[in-house]
């Protein structure tokens, strides 16, 4: 058999997304309401987060319940505005394609806006695996050293403040502020509850600050608390899955082509963080090969698309590049 060059292995995967999909289409006629199930999924996700919430306040379910449903919640809304950046829902609509935007913003507020991310994510489909790809850096991607990169997964925004030196020297118009400014507000509001209430547990932890402090400060000390659990840690669980996730499939160096940006990954050990990010790592490999389609399509057709990649020479679970700081060797 004659061995493919790496354009005609492309273009072959290329082709059996877009026939999988035709045929998914003709199979599926609802699938042609693209929008009004975008706006449908964003309403449920939406509703979940929002339920498990009231849920828990009114202490019919347990603090890590709540907190585990709705990170799954959150983990759809990180979906949606990934086709949202890719204007897969209305499109022709500006009124309800921001509104959507601002939606699922607000359900993830550990995020830059979208609005500034949809430049960051196109950027990245263009430099994936090279130095200037900032988006997948700033999540941990091509650094060697274990406990940076965890801590970079974990706090996007101490990761920003780490890395913004080695940034400005190597990604071409790189700028802190920009990237720093882009979660205001939402993304500033949440930084500043999750780390009031670090500090002031800390301080509690040595002064009685909870036996000591005005009422009106322990009442907003009890309302960031509520949001601690139904918010904020969801989000960090959600965040923290997708970004060890996606820095993981993603290689950094040696890349000359699409079928070296990215392995899939489909081994058990992902499957807990799978759980909070949409199972991703099984999935996104299409995404770099059709960037035009939704997530849910992507999940259907999964199953036959990974067998022909894996025909034509895309790798999977390649754990060695994750030792080797995320090279293509």
């Amino acid at each position: 058999m004659t061995q493919l060059s790496a354009k005609q292995n492309i273009q072959a995967i290329v082709k059996a997304i877009k026939a999988e999909e035709v045929l998914l289409r003709q199979k599926h006629p609802l699938l042609a309401h693209q929008n009004t199930l975008g706006l449908i999924i964003l309403l449920l996700s939406l509703s979940a987060l929002t339920g498990v919430g009231v849920l828990y306040y009114l202490a019919i379910i347990p603090a890590w319940v709540c907190i585990v449903l709705a990170a799954i919640a959150a983990s759809i809304s990180h979906e949606l505005e990934h086709d949202l950046i890719h204007k897969q829902y209305f499109s022709n609509k500006p009124f309800m394609h921001n509104f959507m935007m601002l939606t699922v913003w607000l359900m993830r507020p550990n995020t830059i806006s979208p609005w500034y991310r949809r430049k960051m994510h196109l950027h990245h489909h263009k430099t994936s695996g090279t130095q200037q790809d900032l988006e997948e850096r700033l999540v941990g991607n091509g650094i060697k050293n274990p406990f940076l990169r965890a801590l970079v997964i974990v706090d996007g925004l101490l990761g920003l403040i780490i890395s913004s030196k080695r940034f400005r020297k190597e990604i071409n118009g790189f700028s802190f502020s920009s990237v720093f400014n882009a979660g205001f507000p939402v993304t500033t509001v949440y930084f500043a509850i999750l780390y009031s209430v670090i500090v002031f547990h800390s301080v509690d932890f040595f002064i009685p600050l909870s036996l000591n402090s005005p009422s009106w400060l322990l009442s907003i000390m009890n309302v960031f608390e509520f949001l601690m659990v139904v918010l904020i840690l969801p989000n960090i669980i959600r965040s923290s899955s997708l970004n060890f996730v996606t820095s993981s499939m993603h290689y950094y160096g040696g890349v000359n082509n699409m079928l070296e940006q990215t392995h899939v990954l489909t081994s058990r050990l992902f499957m807990p963080f799978h759980l909070f990010c949409f199972n991703f790592g099984k999935t996104h490999t299409i995404h770099h090969f059709v960037p035009n389609q939704p997530f849910y399509l992507r999940q259907m057709l999964s199953e036959k698309i990974l067998k022909v990649m894996a025909q034509h020479n895309v790798r999977f679970n390649d754990f060695d590049s994750i030792k080797n700081a995320n090279a293509f060797k």
